[in-house]
């Protein structure tokens, strides 16, 4: 071996392709992260203003043997060192899952080492195993992103129950589509983060959508409809739109509806632990009301690094290591699922 390694270390080498980062990693041990290399094509996207699925899936094409062949450089290793290829399947665009699961298929079947699906939410929660290497479920998990906005009780490894989602808009969508609104860009989640830092958070009253009393369940299309009406009327009138206190008072409504429901969810389920994932885990607004509401409940709270919030192919590798020394096999005939549900399991 090129590394150093004993006998019984699992390395795994695994693909990530959901959407418009094309990554490869290799994990030693499933928490230990030899190299995670990640070639992003927000350049190519923002003159679309969002992400394009035929351009992400032929730019994965272009991308995704020279990813691999990095990866296991930084790593110091070769083919020959690696135990097992995870590589996600789902959820995300067909065409670029397909790309990621199509290298991984044809890694396993050449090299004759088992593959191993993984479900790109899950990644995301397991992006704190490789953050904190002490973590151990069970925990509540608030995974943010573009896609998604789920409040999960994470029992085990691999055994999850869903105690609310969004009923329409992901939170991170939302951003998406405010941040265009304004102007901004594209990804707007950084965008309306900064500008949120120099605006008035209480400036402008937009609605928070709690539900029926007692729902984990989220919704971000009203307050997005209120966002757009706001700033239709702004321009009907002759007024100047503030951006900087658009900015404030849209994050902080989305963030008080998560951070409120995730505490109520954690002291309901008697847990004292918390996990914040996915992409909008990266929002600074966010951390820091957590982090101040859970210091005053005596919760404990744990989030990724900055560069684990972001699609990325070592947490695919951590799922895929619990997965492979738990016995689970995928088939080489595992496809693409665009619209997998956490916790489902194709093989």
């Amino acid at each position: 071996m090129s590394i150093d390694v004993i006998k019984d270390d699992v390395i795994t080498l695994a693909i990530e392709s959901s959407c418009d980062e094309t990554s490869v990693s290799v994990l030693k041990n499933g928490r230990f992260v030899l190299s995670n290399i990640i070639a992003s094509q927000i350049e190519q996207h923002q003159k679309f203003g969002g992400v394009v699925p035929e351009v992400a899936s032929r730019k994965h094409i272009e991308n995704i043997n020279l990813v691999i062949e990095e990866a296991l450089q930084e790593a110091k290793i070769t083919f020959d060192d690696v135990t097992h290829v995870a590589a996600t399947y789902g959820p995300g665009l067909v065409g670029a899952l397909l790309v990621g699961l199509s290298a991984a298929k044809a890694i396993a079947f050449a090299r004759e080492i088992p593959l191993n699906g993984v479900n790109h939410i899950e990644g995301h929660i397991y992006a704190n195993f490789i953050e904190h290497k002490e973590l151990e479920p069970p925990f509540i998990c608030l995974i943010v992103s573009g896609g998604h906005t789920h409040l999960v009780y994470m029992k085990d490894y691999g055994a999850y129950e869903i105690l609310g989602k969004t009923r329409d808009d992901a939170a991170g969508e939302a951003f998406d589509k405010v941040a265009r609104a304004l102007g901004l860009g594209y990804p707007g989640g950084p965008l309306i983060d900064k500008l949120a830092k120099a605006g008035n958070k209480e400036a402008i009253p937009f609605p928070k959508a709690y539900l029926e009393e007692g729902s984990y369940d989220f919704s971000f299309s009203g307050l997005k409809s209120a966002v757009l009406n706001y700033l239709n009327g702004q321009k009907m009138k002759g007024n100047p739109i503030p951006v900087e206190d658009v900015a404030a008072s849209f994050q902080q409504a989305v963030i008080e509806v998560l951070v409120e429901k995730t505490i109520a969810c954690t002291v309901e389920k008697g847990m004292k632990q918390v996990v914040l994932a996915g992409g909008v885990a990266a929002n600074s607004g966010l951390r820091e009301l957590l982090q101040q509401k859970t210091k005053e409940k005596g919760i404990d709270l744990k989030y990724p690094s900055l560069k684990l919030c972001t699609d990325n192919a070592a947490m695919i590798g951590c799922v895929g290591y619990y997965n492979y020394i738990g016995g689970h096999r995928s088939s080489l005939a595992l496809n693409g699922i665009p619209n997998l549900k956490i916790g489902e399991i194709h093989s």
